[in-house]
């Protein structure tokens, strides 16, 4: 029975979608719910997965091509067999099979072991027996010959060696590949935001020896009740949360001529993935323990590395957080995630002599940034949030009595 392959019913947000791989060919056997085509869009990759066990009998549409929400992309067979491939194996696998049988009963012992001894192609060697078959004298005078005389053919087989040293060394080279819609879109976001914003940074730095200890010391209990280790970000998490409680406009984005204030705290994650930066979202993150934050952040860190995040978990957020530490950034200044007005950038811990109470010690400091909208939030608001969360983050204990 033939059926149709279609596109997933995409978002609203999202008007079309591109073929990205195609994991199964036409004629291919393929199980009911295994994987057979990714669609990519400007945010998210979909899977379509095969209705049944079948194979695919046509493509419609090819990798790169751009197709609409619930567009025809290829037909299905239903409970078709792919006959013709294993047919097509079997007797790749048989031919070479019976051409050895042959050469191995032209051969005589003596002469199959001289010949597997020193690694030699008999269909190089003139034969001088009867019938042109191969003798242990016709071998050993094989091997007497002078190395350019022996073995002439094997000339050509290191061209491709040869070429490739040849373009590694000396030439140019170049690749030109399409950019995928989600680095496409990711580009136009960050120069939007540079275009449209008032964008402007400060910075500070935080010693992160109170977190360390309070790691080392608990970590161990920690990921034995809650099943996950105890990192950074959940302490990161929870100081912005308090902070931005005490700056609304930080909180805040722009809305045309007018100014949104949420009412609540949903912090997005810059996420790295293979396809590009995702920023998926810790809703309500003020109703998070450590713990639920530590588990949202690896679940999210795993299906970025998979692919497998959906457009709710990308939608909305209010204010984000950006760790450039963990790829060895030590300073750098994060772009807005519009609509958004601010945006903090974590960075590489790093052992730094420091002045404290008249001594010179050595702490482990981390830089933080703060990037936002001059046109929302003011600079004595911008460093004074900054400063808010360097001191929660300094003294750990403020973040559970919330103050």
């Amino acid at each position: 029975m033939a059926i149709e392959i279609k596109a997933p019913v995409f978002p609203e947000s999202v008007a079309d979608g591109t073929v990205a791989t195609w994991h199964k060919k036409p004629g291919e056997a393929v199980a009911r719910d295994e994987l057979i085509v990714d669609i990519e869009t400007d945010k998210v990759v979909l899977e379509v997965v095969a209705p049944a066990d079948g194979v695919i009998s046509k493509v419609l549409k090819n990798e790169g091509d751009t197709v609409l929400s619930q567009e025809v992309l290829a037909f299905f067979e239903t409970g078709a067999a792919a006959a013709a491939p294993v047919a097509s194996v079997a007797a790749a696998v048989a031919a070479p099979v019976a051409v050895a049988t042959v050469a191995d009963e032209a051969l005589s012992p003596a002469v199959r072991k001289l010949v597997a001894e020193n690694n030699l192609d008999p269909a190089r060697i003139t034969g001088t027996g009867k019938g042109g078959r191969l003798t242990k004298e016709d071998v050993e005078a094989y091997l007497k010959k002078p190395p350019a005389v022996s073995a002439p053919a094997p000339a050509a087989a290191p061209a491709p060696a040869a070429q490739a040293i040849a373009v590694a060394v000396g030439e140019r080279v170049e690749k030109r590949v399409p950019m995928t819609r989600l680095r496409a879109k990711v580009a136009e976001r960050l120069l939007e935001a540079k275009q449209s914003t008032a964008m402007l940074t400060t910075f500070n730095e935080v010693n992160m020896k109170p977190v360390m200890e309070l790691r080392k010391q608990y970590a161990e209990k920690f990921e034995k009740t809650h099943g996950v280790r105890l990192g950074f970000m959940s302490f990161f998490v929870k100081a912005a949360v308090e902070a931005l409680k005490r700056f609304p406009a930080v909180n805040a984005s722009i809305d045309g001529t007018d100014i949104v204030y949420h009412g609540f705290y949903d912090v997005g994650v810059a996420v790295s993935s293979d396809r590009g930066l995702v920023v998926p979202i810790l809703r309500n993150a003020e109703r998070m323990s450590l713990a639920e934050v530590e588990k949202s952040v690896g679940e999210y860190g795993k299906k970025a590395k998979d692919g497998k995040l959906t457009i709710e978990d990308m939608t909305g957020g209010t204010f984000t957080i950006s760790n450039g530490g963990v790829f060895g950034s030590l300073l750098s200044t994060p772009i807005l995630n519009l609509p958004q007005t601010a945006i903090l950038g974590m960075h590489k811990i790093q052992e730094r002599p420091m002045a404290v109470d008249g001594q010179v010690v050595i702490l482990p400091m981390m830089y933080l940034a703060l990037s936002y909208d001059h046109r929302m939030i003011d600079g004595k608001e911008a460093v004074s949030f900054l400063v808010a969360i360097k001191d929660l983050v300094e003294d750990p204990a403020r973040l559970l009595l919330e103050i």
